[in-house]
């Protein structure tokens, strides 16, 4: 289902492209050139940032605002569709995407899509407009979705949403609870043995997010990275959303 690869005895391991592709210092995140070189790549499941603009139009873009890639320092939400498509990144000439588009070219690269909602608040006309842009382009069965608390009671049983392990304990017991509405997804310093183990008992699927962010503070990043790869792996985690320079440690 994902980009996929053998690592030691027969483990099949799936990779999750983070930040919209393949992104390092020539590829603007969630950009069309980030895609294009996922694609290339032969990733089938992307993660990708979803934010809203001032006249309510839905796109695709990490931080609150312009500044790190357009060199523009207004805010998604402060600011229109028409003038936010005109911005042109430093790197490699991307534009802002509109969510519509990362979905349509996944469709068309037979990808899957992974939802990073950064949307304040409950807009149930918006987020019932994201359903039918998933269900146009045939992404929700496969589609993950990292949540907000205000937007989990609209989503639960529309798309599979994270969760930690306290919260899946306590929605295990709210009435219709189903496995397949959620998925574990932790970071390596909060996930155990016994939390992989738990999950694969209850039928729930585990991701592990190896991401640049949770490094930050890292003497030496890529050995620190490395490491928790090889953990994650011992532990039986065969899922992982990371940015591509780990890829190389969740590969043979």
């Amino acid at each position: 289902m994902y980009l996929t690869s053998v690592y030691g005895q027969g483990k099949t391991v799936a990779l999750i492209a983070h930040r919209g592709g393949v992104v390092d210092s020539t590829f603007t995140e969630n950009g069309l050139p980030a895609l294009r070189e996922a694609a290339r790549q032969d990733y089938k499941m992307v993660e990708t940032d979803m934010r809203v603009t001032a006249d309510g139009v839905l796109i695709a873009n990490h931080d609150a605002d312009f500044n790190r890639f357009y060199g523009d320092p207004r805010k998604v939400t402060e600011t229109n569709w028409a003038e936010a498509r005109k911005l042109t990144s430093k790197l490699d000439g991307n534009h802002p995407m509109l969510l519509e588009d990362v979905f349509r070219f996944c469709a068309e690269n037979n990808m899957a899509v992974m939802l990073d909602n950064k949307i304040a608040g409950l807009d149930s006309t918006l987020f019932y407009k994201l359903m039918g842009m998933l269900d146009k382009y045939r992404l929700k069965d496969s589609a993950l979705m990292i949540g907000t608390d205000e937007s989990t009671a609209f989503f639960t049983g529309k798309v599979r949403l994270s969760c930690s392990r306290k919260q899946l304990e306590e929605n295990m017991q709210k009435p219709g609870y189903r496995p397949g509405h959620y998925y574990l997804f932790e970071r390596p310093a909060s996930l155990t043995r016994e939390d992989v183990a738990w999950a694969g008992k209850i039928n729930i699927r585990v991701v592990a997010a190896i991401n640049k962010f949770h490094y930050r503070k890292s003497a030496d990043m890529m050995a620190d990275a490395k490491k928790d790869c090889e953990r994650m792996l011992q532990y039986g985690v065969a899922e992982f959303q990371v940015d591509s320079e780990f890829r190389q440690f969740v590969r043979e």
